[in-house]
C-alpha cells in the first residue's frame, strides 16, 4: 500500500486559536491553583474542563486529517505521522521536569530532597516514553503517572485515542459511532453526577483510569461524529463568540458545594456533552478574516501544545513557593504575572526554535 501523502490540509485557524484560548487557561489555573486546598475552593472553578475541550478538539480534526487518506495510507504511516506530532514535546517536557525537580523542594512535596538523581533520570527516560509509573513509586509526593510533568498523563489518553482511532474507529459507520457516543455520555453523566465532577486521570490507578477513559472516549468520539455527521454552516464572528463561550464555561465558579455534588455534575456533563461539540461546531463554521486575527490564531494554534506540556514544571516551583511563604493572591502579583509572562514566553522560544524545527526534519528524514 502507498503511504506517500498530499500536502496536508488547511488547518481550521479558529480550531487552532480556540485551542491557544484554551491552553492559556490550562495555565491561568494551575497559577491559581496554587492557592486553595481543594476542588470546592478553586479560582478558576472550570479550568480543568480544558483537557476534556482538548479531546473533543482532537476528535473533530483528526477525523478531518485522516478520514479520506486510508485508502492510500498505511498504519504506520498513521502512527508516524502522530508520532512526530505529538512526541517531540513529551520528550521536552519531561527534561524541562528533570532539569527544574530538584528546584521544586518544599514541605509541600516531601519526597524530593530524598531522590537519588540517577533515579530521577530513571523517571525522566520512562517519562519520554510514556510509561506511566504506579501510585505508590511516585518521587515527588502527589502519586502521578508522569512525576516529572503532570500533564503527559492526557497525552497517554490521547496515544490511546489514536490507537483505538486507527484500529477501530475510523472503521465506524456513523450509526455504530452514534452508539458509542451515546454510551460514552452514558458514562461521563455516571462519573460526573456521583463524583460531583470529572476531575482524575493523572494517577496510575483503577479510580483514575476510569476517570481518564471518561474524560476521553465522549468529547473524541462526539467530536469524530461531528466532523462526519453535521453540516457545517456559515458563522459570523464565530472565532469571537466561541472563545467566549469557551471562556465563560470554564471561569463558572463551582456550584452545589460539598453537600450537592450533583449540581457541579450536571453543570459539567452539560458542558461536556453539549457546550464543547457547540464550540467546536461554531470554530469550524467561522472564516477568520483580517491579518491580525488571523495572525492571533496562528499564534494561540502553535504555543498551545507546548504552552500546555512545559506549564507545570514551572507551576511545581511556584506551588512550592506558595506553600512554603503563605502568601495570598493579593501578596504574590508580581510573581504571578513573572510566572504567567516566563512560561509563554518559554513557550514561543520552545515552538519556534524546537518544537516546529524538529517536526519539520522529522518529517523530512522519515518519508
Amino acid at each position: 500500500m502507498k503511504t506517500d501523502l498530499p500536502a496536508s490540509k488547511p488547518h481550521y485557524e479558529i480550531l487552532d486559536g480556540l485551542r491557544g484560548v484554551a491552553a492559556v487557561m490550562v495555565l491561568v489555573y494551575h497559577i491559581f491553583e496554587a492557592f486553595v486546598i481543594d476542588r470546592f475552593g478553586l479560582i478558576i472553578g472550570h479550568g480543568y474542563l480544558a483537557v476534556d475541550f482538548f479531546y473533543a478538539l482532537s476528535g473533530f480534526v483528526i477525523g478531518y486529517a485522516y478520514d479520506e487518506r486510508w485508502q492510500r495510507m498505511s498504519l504506520g504511516a498513521f502512527f508516524k505521522r502522530r508520532f512526530i506530532r505529538l512526541h517531540p514535546m513529551v520528550v521536552f517536557g519531561m527534561i524541562l521536569g528533570a532539569v527544574l525537580f530538584y528546584f521544586g523542594d518544599s514541605a509541600i512535596f516531601p519526597k524530593i530532597h530524598e531522590v537519588p538523581v540517577l533515579k530521577m533520570l530513571l523517571y525522566m527516560a520512562l517519562g519520554m516514553l510514556l510509561i506511566p509509573v504506579p501510585a505508590k513509586y511516585d518521587i515527588r509526593g502527589w502519586e502521578e503517572m508522569y512525576t516529572l510533568d503532570a500533564p503527559c498523563w492526557s497525552l497517554f489518553f490521547e496515544y490511546i485515542a489514536n490507537i483505538l482511532y486507527a484500529l477501530l474507529f475510523k472503521r465506524l459507520s456513523k450509526v455504530f459511532l452514534s452508539a458509542f457516543v451515546i454510551l460514552a455520555a452514558g458514562s461521563t453523566l455516571y462519573l460526573t453526577l456521583t463524583q460531583g465532577d470529572v476531575i482524575g486521570g493523572w494517577v496510575f490507578d483503577g479510580k483514575h483510569l476510569y476517570a481518564g477513559f471518561t474524560r476521553l472516549l465522549y468529547p473524541f468520539l462526539a467530536g469524530l461524529l461531528l466532523y462526519r455527521a453535521v453540516k457545517i454552516v456559515k458563522i459570523k464572528h464565530a472565532f469571537f463568540w466561541s472563545s467566549l463561550l469557551l471562556l465563560a464555561v470554564l471561569l463558572a465558579p463551582r456550584i452545589g458545594g460539598r453537600e450537592n455534588l450533583w449540581m457541579n455534575g450536571l453543570y459539567e456533563s452539560f458542558v461536556i456533552l453539549i457546550v464543547f461539540p457547540l464550540i467546536v461546531f461554531m470554530g469550524a463554521s467561522g472564516v477568520v478574516k483580517g491579518k491580525f486575527a488571523s495572525g492571533l490564531c496562528k499564534f494561540l494554534g502553535d504555543i498551545s501544545y507546548p504552552l500546555y506540556l512545559i506549564n507545570y514544571p514551572i507551576i511545581y516551583i511556584f506551588i512550592g513557593w506558595v506553600s512554603d511563604t503563605k502568601h495570598t493572591v493579593a501578596e504574590s502579583v508580581w510573581v504571578i504575572l513573572l510566572v504567567f509572562f516566563t512560561t509563554m514566553t518559554l513557550s514561543y522560544l520552545v515552538t519556534k526554535f524546537y518544537d516546529i524545527p524538529l517536526r519539520k526534519w522529522l518529517t523530512k528524514i522519515w518519508k
